[in-house]
């Protein structure tokens, strides 16, 4: 095509072999539709399409040359190429045009050139010769897709693995990411250092190696449940190192949804507790030692009352010393954490334990989480009522019984919980003509220690004692 020209005002007959002489005025060649076509194509094409000659020089221009690089057709026809080639990458067009002279295509490669305004634009870049019909080179047309975007995606995504990838080694956790249906495909480099192994080994199920048998299947168990139904999995066992020895991990994956909601992957960590769980058993033979030492210091006080006070007032007191040890006894076991009000309740009910289920009864609500105060002031009182519904009540004869009741209440001021002490079929009973040691302990105390209302009745069917105390004044804190 000759300079000057473009393609809108003569469509080239083949865009390989081309022939840039012009033709005589009286020997005009038809355009055939296959020309109008290629001619279309190369004006609405969204990649810039430029042809040059042997030397550099642009022949024609595309509109989306001009969109992509700022330079119009009349400003670029004529004139070299090299106007779009930054400084320091001029030497590519030097080789690009060796090569085209030689007749070798450039393949795509990715570059920066030059906008009009002197900015510069990521592009990809083809480049292929030009024969005319004698198949002499005569020049080179070149596609260029601008890829600015694409590189800045690019860049991002590897900015955003390499944050990610130095979040994921900096944790002190062991983590790793697995597919939707478990199968772990990326581990942290901690992980790598902590065990000693290669991704290639722990592929499959190589990972159990790494488990003790003793917990193997459990883990692999609760592992598959989570996997299924896509509940958040967490679990506690020994992990072996490259040392050979076993560290404990609390271990935790969570699932990762798409906009369907469906589990795309799953994200697991390892938090080596091996020492939190030695401090833990110290402190567990401490409190035990505490707990034994105590208990000896109660046996002892129990003995001094035994041989120095009444008889019915030491057992009266030795009783309620036993209760108090029992109630530690719980809180020890559960590290002063707390104990369940069901749990409670049971162990205050020693006495008469062979009748729980047949003529002692305990309803509703059990696992509601006690504070120690709360566990020392409540299992006092089950005490004092079990005491007397065995002596006095309910539990005196073959018939009576004792129904323990325990309800959470949603109320205006907040939650409240209702225990009910209920006793039927014992002797008739009436309001006592004093208040004793025991009416304090299910009285007085509640009401102090706890914020309670306590409610006592005597109906001639049995005792009713019922405390409601608000939520936040008896549950544990975690």
């Amino acid at each position: 095509m000759p300079a000057g020209s473009d393609w809108r005002t003569q469509p080239p007959s083949d865009y390989a072999q081309w022939n840039p002489a012009p033709r005589m005025p009286n020997q005009p060649k038809p355009l055939t539709t296959a020309h109008h076509q290629f001619a279309a194509i190369v004006q609405n094409s969204f990649d810039a399409i430029v042809s040059k000659d042997v030397e550099g020089n642009v022949q024609s221009w595309n509109p989306a040359a001009e969109q992509i690089f700022g330079w119009t057709a009349d400003e670029m026809i004529g004139n070299s190429i090299r106007v779009l080639i930054p400084p320091d990458r001029q030497h590519e067009e030097d080789d690009i045009l060796q090569r085209i002279r030689t007749g070798e295509m450039v393949p795509k490669f990715e570059t920066e050139r030059l906008h009009k305004s002197g900015r510069r634009i990521h592009v990809a870049v083809t480049v292929s010769p030009l024969r005319d019909p004698d198949g002499r080179i005569v020049g080179a047309s070149k596609i260029a897709h601008d890829i600015t975007e694409t590189v800045e995606i690019r860049r991002r995504l590897v900015a955003s693995e390499h944050q990610f990838r130095s979040l994921a080694n900096s944790i002190p956790q062991l983590a790793w990411i697995a597919e939707s249906d478990g199968t772990v495909f990326w581990y942290n480099d901690r992980w790598f250092d902590y065990t000693g192994t290669t991704l290639e080994q722990l592929r499959g199920s190589g990972w159990t190696a790494l488990h003790h048998p003793d917990h193997l299947e459990r883990v692999r168990s609760k592992l598959q449940h989570s996997w299924d139904t896509g509940e958040a999995w967490e679990d506690t066992f020994p992990l072996r190192g490259k040392d050979g020895e076993y560290r404990w991990f609390l271990s935790r994956a969570m699932p990762l949804r798409d906009d369907s909601g469906e589990v795309w992957r799953w994200f697991g960590t390892n938090t080596d507790i091996t020492v939190q769980r030695q401090h833990e058993q110290q402190i567990q033979m401490l409190m035990g030692e505490i707990n034994h030492r105590a208990k000896n210091m109660l046996a002892v006080v129990q003995a001094m009352v035994m041989r120095t006070a009444d008889r019915s007032f030491a057992e009266s007191l030795g009783a309620r010393l036993q209760a108090l040890s029992r109630n530690q006894d719980l809180l020890i076991k559960r590290n002063w954490s707390g104990t369940p009000i069901g749990e409670l309740i049971e162990s205050q009910l020693a006495a008469v334990n062979d009748l729980i289920g047949t003529r002692v009864l305990i309803e509703g609500e059990r696992e509601l989480l006690l504070s120690p105060v709360a566990s020392e002031t409540i299992g006092l009182a089950i005490h004092e009522l079990t005491t007397n519904a065995t002596k006095y009540g309910a539990l005196s004869n073959a018939d009576g019984t004792v129904r323990i009741a325990c309800e959470i209440r949603h109320t205006v001021d907040g939650p409240k919980l209702d225990l009910i002490w209920h006793e039927q079929g014992g002797p008739p009973v009436g309001e006592p003509n004093r208040a004793g040691f025991g009416t304090v302990m299910i009285d007085r105390n509640p009401r102090s220690a706890l914020g309670a209302d306590v409610e006592i009745s005597y109906p001639e069917s049995g005792l009713r004692w019922c405390l409601n105390a608000p939520l936040d004044r008896l549950v544990a804190t975690p």
